[in-house]
């Protein structure tokens, strides 16, 4: 027998999604189309389905809903059909869970009353007026519905006796006059009074159907004319949208391409537009809330590939996208640039058209076993890796490569709310692991002293620059600062471990992101990466682990946990969730997403203590939501990355060359740069010889640093027969003062990196009186180290001078490091 199909639904009385169903222990979760209406949940492959199969349906009425953890849930009708089933993502799975309990509740209710249950349905999250308004409708409509049964009912009756009353005096009529003439007339008087009263009760039937039809007409006039003016409002609006959509469009690009006395006209003749923003990401199956909303909405500005894209907030941040002073400048005064006297007619001039596209990555082989077998246990800074296993970007630019989502902190700044810019900073810090997805290649690790700028203060309004300030450990700090109202600045040292199937870099230091205007300080620290499959199969990133956004003047924290991978988990691969509290532990929002994709946050309206408990043993809490609201979103990939190493739209333009940098920047890399043009064997013979001459700057460095402490034993040094001028120079040994401690120092790597093989396990634990790391005086350019005020770690800050240096144009006290 075929399963019942469900009902064709109003469209205000559905809710519909796709949703993940358990099908069997070979396929596992599959992807189905689920419907809930009426009361009644149905499933389907795919939304075409929806005309004429019907997978299965389960009367809710009679089901119980059950949650399992934070994605899975199961109904059940009691044992002959059991639906388990997984949402996309905790938010979603608490929105079906409120929509199936109010459906069943209502569905529960109706059964009660009658036995035939299937006019009701429940919106799934509707406003208190419309539902309200929605609740008296359907109370009327089952009314009249019983009322136009009756009159069927009587209607039959009527028929059915009165056809009997015909017999009868038919039968009367051919009777002669006798015994049985009072016995027939008995029976038509019976029958006639049968027949009365049936007719009674219709006529009092069509008398209450009449008095209800009549008492509720003028409502129902007033309900349909009050919704057919919604829709002509709505219509309008949506109209009034798109053509302020079409004019910011043309007004960004006339004012991007145009120089500035050739400005749109089209502009000029246009008003103010106003700054609230169409609400794109919501669709006709979308819910609405009555609850008072402050989140800001957002209008985003689409643009040609080749000039900057930039999403604002309102109307100041719109007319910064079109190079404009943020603050309180409109769209009006884009009719100034039309004025060539007008000093913003200066602004509107087209932005540097940066490229598109690197040439294709060659297809060389190379025995990635030969190379790694003999690395197990090793740090990765320590190994010797050819340009084969790199990508054509210094660590540096990688580093920069944070801000490629730097619109996240345009926001955040213009917020008014704490607890709000702690959700745009938190989706900043996911936003920086999506660009790894695909990038397995090794960045070039930084020559000590090598620098990067990033200037986008045309396109973007802000510039950043990166230093590598030390060598043992490999560390780089990092400052950026916006003409929007954030600095953004960090100190990061890898700590990487090669276990032979996989690679986990750990990041070390801690990331400071402060906002000018409300002056909140933020500060968090990077999650770990791990590289898969090193040796065989085919390469591929996970991220793992948790961190704490602590903004250190409110109180306020985010906690984001980035789930592992794994294959038995029935969660979302590369999912991200977490949750905004305030100092007091009230949580306020809820994110949720993945790290490559999008993040979404969710104001709490109410929580609970779960009556279960997580895997940790801790007891979990649920969160009552309003709908979601999304903060981020992964741009697409450039055509062809796949060619060009998966770099994005940013990555592209980080190592095209520029005039004015300085001679320390990782754009003037020689084997870098040769790498990127496909002529790998050349990079390799680039790269040994900068190896050498970094290593070689280094020993200098660190005798001129003993030669000042310790006279005596610079000189015992360099008597010595193992001496780096001697003929085995691809060996350094450094010997202590006392014998029984010495460390042997081996120089394998591109940055000169040791393997430190110290004895110091068998002798005591007393440090050795000559390190040549602690001899090391080398001291940055740009950066100086203190100790940080807020968290109180030593870090290097941006002691200023590199942006002075650049518009006088001179590099002097730059290194030659290249």
């Amino acid at each position: 027998m075929s399963e019942p199909k469900a009902p064709t639904p109003a469209p205000g009385d559905t809710y519909k999604g796709w949703l993940f169903k358990w099908t069997n222990y070979i396929k596992g979760y599959q992807r189905r189309w689920f419907v809930l209406s009426n009361g009644l949940l149905s499933y389907y492959r795919t939304q075409a389905e929806m005309g004429h199969t019907c997978r299965g349906t389960i009367n809710l009425a009679t089901a119980n809903i059950a949650v399992e953890d934070s994605c899975n849930f199961v109904i059940s009708n009691g044992g002959t059909q059991t639906y388990h089933l997984k949402a996309s993502s905790e938010v979603e799975r608490q929105r079906w869970i409120t929509a199936l309990e109010l459906a069943k509740a209502k569905a529960f209710r109706m059964q009660a009353e009658s036995d035939d249950s299937g006019d009701d349905s429940t919106p799934p999250a509707a406003g208190q007026g419309a539902g309200s308004r929605n609740s008296e409708v359907q109370s009327t409509l089952r009314t009249l519905g019983s009322k136009v049964e009756d009159l069927s009912t009587c209607n039959d009756l009527i028929a059915k006796h009165g056809s009997a009353l015909q017999r009868s005096l038919s039968e009367l009529e051919g009777v002669r006059l006798g015994g049985e003439t009072s016995e027939k007339i008995r029976q038509v008087t019976e029958r006639a009074t049968l027949f009365r009263i049936t007719s009674n009760a219709m006529i009092n039937a069509c008398r209450d159907f009449l008095a209800l039809a009549q008492t509720h007409s003028k409502r129902w006039q007033k309900a349909l004319q009050a919704e057919r003016e919604q829709r002509v409002r709505l219509e309008e609006t949506l109209e009034q949208l798109a053509k302020q959509h079409n004019h910011l469009e043309r007004a960004f690009r006339g004012a991007t391409v145009l120089p500035a006395s050739q400005s749109n006209p089209a502009i000029d003749s246009k008003g103010p537009v106003s700054g609230k923003g169409d609400a794109s990401d919501e669709d006709e199956e979308n819910e609405f809330f009555d609850a008072c909303e402050d989140v800001q909405e957002f209008i985003t500005v689409p643009a040609d590939p080749k000039y900057h894209r930039r999403s604002g907030s309102n109307v100041s941040g719109i007319s910064s996208e079109l190079g404009m002073d943020d603050g309180t400048t409109s769209l009006d005064e884009q009719s100034l640039a039309s004025n060539p006297e007008s000093p913003q007619s200066q602004e509107l001039v087209p932005v540097r058209k940066r490229r598109t596209r690197i040439p294709d990555k060659p297809n060389y082989s190379l025995n990635l076993w030969s190379i790694m077998k003999n690395c197990i246990g090793k740090e990765l800074s320590k190994i010797p890796m050819p340009v084969n296993f790199n990508e054509p970007l210094s660590m540096l630019q990688r580093l920069s490569e944070d801000l490629e989502y730097y619109e996240l902190l345009d926001r955040a700044a213009k917020c008014q709310s704490s607890l709000e810019q702690m959700c745009y900073v938190a989706a900043f810090t996911v936003s920086s692991y999506s660009t790894t997805v695909h990038r397995t290649g090794k960045p070039f690790n930084p020559l000590l002293g090598e620098t990067f700028e990033l200037d986008r203060v045309q396109e973007s309004g802000y510039r950043s620059l990166c230093e590598q300030v030390s060598h043992h450990p490999p560390a780089a700090a990092h400052h950026a600062i916006s003409e929007r109202g954030w600095t953004l600045r960090q100190e990061i040292a890898l700590a990487s471990k090669f276990r032979g199937k996989y690679l986990s870099i750990m990041p070390l230091g801690s990331i400071h992101c402060i906002f000018e205007k409300s002056t909140n300080h933020y500060t968090w620290k990077k999650v770990t990466t791990t590289v898969h499959n090193i040796i065989v199969g085919k390469l591929w990133i996970d991220q793992s682990g948790e961190i704490d956004v602590v903004n250190h003047k409110t109180g306020d924290r985010c906690h984001l946990k980035f789930a592992p991978y794994s294959y038995f988990s029935r969660d979302v691969a590369r999912k991200v969730t977490g949750v905004v509290t305030d100092k007091d532990g009230k949580a306020h929002y809820v994110l949720s997403g993945t790290w490559d994709e999008k993040m979404e946050y969710s104001r709490v309206m109410q929580s609970s203590r779960g009556g279960e408990n997580g895997a940790d043993g801790r007891q979990k809490t649920v969160y009552q939501t309003l709908k979601a609201k999304e903060l981020w979103r992964k741009t697409p990939l450039p055509e062809g990355a796949e060619n060009m190493y998966y770099f994005s739209t940013l990555a592209l333009t980080l190592n095209e060359l520029e005039e004015g940098v300085a001679p320390t920047d990782s754009r003037r890399r020689p084997d870098q740069r040769l790498m990127e043009q496909g002529r790998w064997e050349e990079a390799n013979a680039e790269k040994q010889r900068l190896e050498e001459k970094q290593r070689t700057v280094r020993r200098e460095r660190e005798r001129e640093a003993n030669r000042a402490a310790s006279p005596s034993e610079e000189v015992l040094i360099e008597d010595s027969p193992l001496a780096s001028d001697s003929p085995l120079k691809s060996e350094e040994v450094e010997i202590a003062s006392e014998p029984s401690e010495t460390t042997y120092k081996t120089d394998t790597d591109e940055t000169s990196s040791d393997l430190s093989l110290s004895t110091e396990t068998l002798h005591g634990s007393h440090p050795p009186a000559y390190s040549s790391g602690h001899q090391d005086n080398y001291k940055s350019m740009w950066f100086e180290q203190l100790v940080d005020p807020v968290t109180g770690e030593p870090t290097h800050i941006y002691k200023g001078g590199y942006w002075e240096a650049k518009e006088q144009g001179n590099w002097d006290s730059c290194p030659d490091i290249f």
